[in-house]
């Protein structure tokens, strides 16, 4: 196959639904000669935070000179942004090269489109010559495809409610599914939270004999600034304390997700990885994650990028793009808009899945917000503008527009706001992916 043809493939997965399991996987890396048990990794699973965590130890490790491979999801807008190793990703021809590989091992056998997306990340990180691979998991832990690796860490970033449908309809029964990656006498770096929430992950590492370092409680952070915060090791020493660290990502729960890189790498240095506290404090200054709370100024006119810190003209068009998508990350944005933010109006540009609870999140950012743009992005499972409006209270006070085109929608939020407001697109990935690329343009090369 060439890479078209290798997307159309994939693409033709989607009507598969989401299938929980690991024999699947198991079985096909069996047919290609077991790629994951060539690779050191990370895994890092949770509800929010995982992937500026994982991004976050790519760029520390790669400033350490080491050679990173790293595994997200979902994308953007190209398949091929889930593949990289340090700062490049997959190519169209090893993309095409390793699909056609995929699907001549499974013959008449079906997987699903993440099964399919983790078997071709290890088979790319297999040739590739990596020190480590950060695997990200996609849909909750336990029964997740990459949960077939066994790791140097674990990592478990903050936990919420988020796809009830397949992790469970309480906080203890979804801590338990990412608790699901856990394994037998491997180190475990875990946010915490809740008290249910700490005694289902005590639990199950008691139950792998695997060592449990907490936020709060084996290591912590100081600091009322991303601009300069500290790293504690706590009472279990964890190496020396790192000081005068700065992320460069919007949102207080940045400092919480730098924390988390921190210890996993001061576990790290067990298996061989040397990372000082200077390249620390330069490689979280490099961490990008596009789409995540990612602020850009434009020039209405040409629609050039303009650095961030241009001052307000009248020619000038600012956007906050932020794929939260669930209560607790539009919570997190809600709460960085109005403590890092300055605008004399937000207007909002939302778009959501229809399998998602379409109102919480809609509902938590709508007091910040006094226009909001309600829109559809391209897929089966995103909900109608119509199905959203209703999910609005009747005396919100906000005027509410529906277009279902998203260029559109964009045009009209750019009409309404002025050099002092601010256009917000959130409520999906796919949403912020699409409106991205018109903006600014693709991650990837074409």
């Amino acid at each position: 196959m060439n890479f078209n043809e290798a997307i159309v493939f994939l693409d033709n997965l989607q009507l598969h639904k989401i299938k929980l399991g690991l024999e699947a996987m198991r079985s096909f890396l069996a047919r290609v000669d077991q790629p994951d048990r060539k690779l050191r990794f990370i895994h890092v699973a949770g509800t929010n935070g995982k992937g500026s965590v994982s991004v976050s130890l790519l760029t520390v490790l790669r400033e350490a000179g080491y050679r990173v491979g790293l595994y997200t999801s979902p994308h953007l807008s190209n398949v091929r942004e889930r593949f990289r190793v340090n700062e490049d990703y997959i190519s169209e021809e090893a993309f095409a090269r390793h699909a056609s590989r995929i699907v001549e091992a499974l013959g008449e056998d079906t997987i699903t489109y993440f099964e399919f997306t983790t078997a071709l990340a290890m088979l790319w990180f297999a040739e590739s010559d990596l020190d480590v691979v950060i695997l990200e998991t996609g849909l909750g832990g336990r029964m997740d495809a990459t949960n077939v690796v066994l790791p140097m860490v674990s990592v478990i970033t903050s936990i919420s409610m988020d796809h009830e449908a397949y992790l469970g309809t309480t906080i203890a029964e979804v801590a338990g599914e990412k608790a699901g990656i856990i394994k037998e006498n491997i180190p475990v770096v875990a946010a915490g939270g809740g008290r249910e929430i700490i005694d289902v992950l005590t639990g199950k590492a008691a139950e792998c004999n695997a060592p449990l370092y907490l936020l709060g409680r084996e290591f912590s952070y100081s600091g009322q600034s991303n601009d300069n915060w500290d790293w504690k090791s706590g009472a279990i020493q964890l190496g020396e304390d790192v000081t005068g660290l700065q992320c460069t990502m919007r949102g207080a729960y940045q400092r919480e997700n730098g924390s988390l890189c921190l210890a996993t790498l001061k576990l790290l240095a067990k298996h061989g990885f040397e990372v000082s506290g200077e390249q620390i404090r330069k490689g979280l200054t490099k961490v990008r994650w596009p789409g995540r709370l990612e602020y850009l100024v434009l020039d209405r006119l040409n629609r050039e990028q303009l650095p961030v810190g241009s001052a307000a003209g009248e020619r000038h068009v600012r956007y906050l793009l932020d794929g939260a998508h669930n209560p607790e990350g539009v919570k997190n944005m809600s709460m960085t808009l109005a403590n890092e933010y300055s605008y004399r109006h937000i207007v909002l540009v939302w778009g959501a899945m229809i399998d998602k609870d379409i109102g919480a999140g809609l509902r938590e950012v709508l007091p910040l917000a006094d226009t909001v743009i309600l829109t559809r992005p391209e897929g089966e499972r995103s909900a109608e503008p119509e199905q959203l409006a209703a999910c609005l209270p009747e005396d919100s006070g906000v005027e509410v527009f529906l277009e279902r085109d998203v260029a559109k929608a964009l045009s009209q939020a750019e009409q309404l706001a002025t050099e002092e407001d601010l256009i917000v697109v959130a409520g999906s990935l796919y949403l912020v992916g699409a409106v991205r690329a018109d903006l600014v343009g693709q991650l990837v090369d074409q």
